[in-house]
C-alpha cells in the first residue's frame, strides 16, 4: 500500500501486524484490485451456466457488467453508488425488475466472499429497495375469454395448432408455461389422472391432479414423435401468444395471467390452502395468496 509519507506507513503497519496478531486482520487487497465485472464474469460461467435459468439471467448480468457499476472495484462497492445505480434503474424498468437486479448483486457479492476470498461488507442491506409492484389480478371475462380462444384457433391467418390448446391446458391445468411446454406423454398417466413434472421452477418434482377438463384437452391432441405434449418452444409460443392478444384487443394480458386465472377458480373448489397449493405447486402459502383472490361477496355468503 502506498503513502504520501513514511510516519503513515509505519502507523499503518503497525495496526496491520496488530491484527495479524490478535487474528483478526482480513485482507482486503484482493478486493481493491478486482473490479466488479470480473466477478460478474466469473459468477457467469461457475454459477448462472449452471442453473435452468441460465441464459436468461446471463443476459441481466452481462447488461450489468457493462454499465458504470461493473467498473467499480469491489471494495469501491457501497450503499451510496448502489443507491445512485437503483434510482437510474428505477427510471427505466419497474421496481420489480430493480428489486431482482439488487438481489442478484447480493448474491453475486456474497458467492465472492464464500468461495472467491474477496474480503468486504456487502451493501446491499444498506441500500433501501423500491416498494414492490401489487400483485397482478388480470381476470378475463367470459367474453374476452372467447375473443382469446378465437384469436388462438389455427384456423386465423398462419395460425398454429397448439396455442389454442395450450391456452386451454393452462386454465384447466393451472401449471406454469415452462413446466406445459416441458410436459411428455410418458409423464402422463390417464387412468390416474395425474402428470409427473421431474424438474420445476423452483427445482422440485411434483405430480399435478389434471381435472376432467384437462384429460379430455389431452386426449384430443395429436401425437408428436419426439414425445413431447406440445411441440413448440417458449419464444414460439410468446410470439404467438402476444399476436393473438393484439388481434382480441386484450390490453395488460400476459400468459401467466392464465395460471393466474386457473388458480383462482380453482379456489372455490379447493378452499382449503393446503390441497390447493399441492394443485399450483407453490411451496410457499405466502406466495400462493398472490393468486387467490376469492370475492367479497361469496365470503359474505360463507359467513352466513
Amino acid at each position: 500500500k502506498s503513502f504520501q509519507n513514511k510516519e503513515d506507513a509505519q502507523r499503518w503497519a503497525r495496526q496491520i501486524e496488530t491484527e495479524i496478531d490478535r487474528g483478526s486482520y482480513i485482507s482486503v487487497a484482493l478486493a481493491e484490485r478486482t473490479l466488479f465485472k470480473e466477478i460478474i464474469d466469473r459468477y457467469i460461467n461457475e454459477v448462472t451456466q449452471k442453473s435452468r435459468s441460465g441464459r436468461e439471467e446471463s443476459y441481466r448480468l452481462r447488461a450489468l457488467a457493462r454499465s458504470w457499476l461493473g467498473e467499480q472495484t469491489m471494495i469501491q462497492l457501497n450503499p451510496e453508488k448502489l443507491a445512485k445505480y437503483r434510482d437510474e434503474r428505477l427510471k427505466a424498468i419497474s421496481s420489480g425488475a430493480v428489486i431482482r437486479e439488487l438481489a442478484a448483486i447480493s448474491s453475486i457479492i456474497n458467492h465472492s466472499k464464500r468461495e472467491w476470498g474477496i474480503n468486504m461488507t456487502n451493501p446491499i442491506p444498506f441500500v433501501k429497495k423500491p416498494c414492490s409492484p401489487p400483485g397482478r389480478n388480470r381476470i378475463l371475462s367470459e367474453e374476452e375469454l372467447n375473443r382469446l380462444f378465437e384469436a388462438c384457433s389455427p384456423r386465423v391467418k398462419n395460425g398454429n395448432i397448439w396455442v389454442l390448446p395450450i391456452v386451454k391446458f393452462a386454465l384447466a391445468s393451472a401449471m406454469r408455461r415452462g413446466e406445459i411446454l416441458g410436459l411428455c406423454w410418458n409423464d402422463i398417466n390417464f387412468q390416474k389422472r395425474i402428470a409427473h413434472i421431474p424438474l420445476t421452477k423452483n427445482g422440485m418434482a411434483r405430480t399435478v391432479p389434471l381435472s376432467s377438463e384437462a384429460i379430455e384437452i389431452l386426449m384430443k391432441l395429436p401425437r408428436n414423435f419426439d414425445g413431447r405434449v406440445f411441440p413448440i418452444n417458449g419464444p414460439n409460443l410468446s410470439a404467438r401468444f402476444e399476436k393473438a392478444r393484439r388481434k382480441a384487443k386484450l390490453d395488460d394480458l400476459h400468459f401467466h395471467d392464465l395460471r393466474h386465472m386457473a388458480i383462482t377458480q380453482l379456489a372455490e373448489k379447493l378452499p382449503n390452502l393446503i390441497e390447493l397449493s399441492a394443485v399450483s405447486g407453490h411451496r410457499s402459502l405466502k406466495m400462493l395468496q398472490r393468486y387467490y383472490h376469492p370475492k367479497a361477496e361469496d365470503l359474505a355468503k360463507k359467513l352466513g
